[in-house]
């Protein structure tokens, strides 16, 4: 399922704001001895208004958009990183507002036997491109039969699948994390727990909003999987369930979950993914809201 249905048709679990206010060693973009975690925006926000959910043609106004609004980087989707002249406009951009490519997620049927290989070429043709501009990240969401569980068979296909990316990406300097939506955590996370048990260690970059959606305490998943936790995706939402236009502006709790943080010696990217809901109207320029979201973090959350 592509990104846009999961936004057409999540449902939202109410019963999972009790977390409302109201109510392998990763490689290191600085050179400190005590790195501080790296914070971005990923490009939703953006691509849900491009043809194809593609970034390339307004990649000059992410950038600048991040380097205004104060954040380390951008975490892209995977279109821009299959082209040579769209890496090098990204290089370029790079050097012009000093603000990092943290890496890029990636969504494909990663259980379909019939294309593993296909998959396979489509990664390493984007790590290549990735590793050229200093990109080190990649969010994996692995995409799941339409209307029906996976089988054992296809989950071993999967794994064995990541596992080769995994091995792929080490070459690069690239460290894969397993990205959710609702649909890899519902069932009481059959899907996920259906990877690890075939990959115990792999790492994991929860979105920590579709986890709430799916009706799953984002606070219990940090602790259950906190060794494993080197990526967080950050949104905020409203008491009646919908997304605020900016961090801040919703009911979710930041403060706790920068204690729960603290706790579990998180030491990873955390990068914000603003969405809005169909229909929306926005009320000011999408680069404030970022910038509000980016201010609000350091606030909440020492980021």
């Amino acid at each position: 399922m592509n990104r846009r249905n999961f936004l057409r048709n999540a449902s939202i679990s109410m019963a999972a704001l009790s977390l409302s206010a109201k109510g392998s060693m990763i490689p290191s973009l600085k050179t400190t001895s005590t790195p501080k975690t790296f914070v971005g925006i990923h490009v939703w926000v953006y691509a849900a208004k491009q043809p194809g959910y593609d970034v390339s043609p307004i990649l000059g106004q992410i950038f600048s958009d991040a380097a205004y609004a104060g954040f380390d980087g951008v975490e892209t989707m995977e279109q821009p990183l299959r082209s040579t002249n769209f890496t090098k406009q990204i290089k370029e951009l790079i050097e012009q507002h000093k603000v990092r490519l943290l890496g890029s997620s990636y969504g494909a049927e990663m259980w379909d036997k019939n294309s593993t290989n296909k998959i396979y070429e489509d990664v390493d043709l984007i790590f290549s491109n990735m590793a050229s501009v200093g990109g080190r990240t990649f969010g994996v969401s692995v995409g799941a039969p339409r209307g029906r569980k996976k089988t054992e068979e296809e989950f071993d296909t999967q794994a064995e699948l990541l596992k080769k990316i995994i091995s792929l990406g080490e070459k690069r300097g690239i460290v894969l994390n397993l990205h959710n939506h609702v649909g890899e955590v519902a069932d009481n996370m059959y899907d996920l727990r259906g990877t690890l048990k075939r990959i115990p260690d792999v790492r994991l970059g929860p979105d920590l909003n579709w986890l709430l959606r799916a009706g799953i305490n984002p606070i219990d998943f940090l602790h259950e999987f906190g060794s494993q936790v080197i990526f967080l995706h950050l949104r905020d939402q409203l008491s009646n369930g919908k997304w605020s236009e900016s961090l801040g502006e919703g009911n979710v709790n930041f403060t706790e979950i920068a204690g729960v943080l603290k706790e579990i010696k998180f030491k990873g990217d955390a990068v914000i993914e603003l969405a809005h809901e169909n229909g929306f109207v926005t009320t000011r320029p999408l680069r404030e809201s970022l910038k509000m979201s980016r201010d609000y973090l350091r606030k909440t959350m020492n980021l």
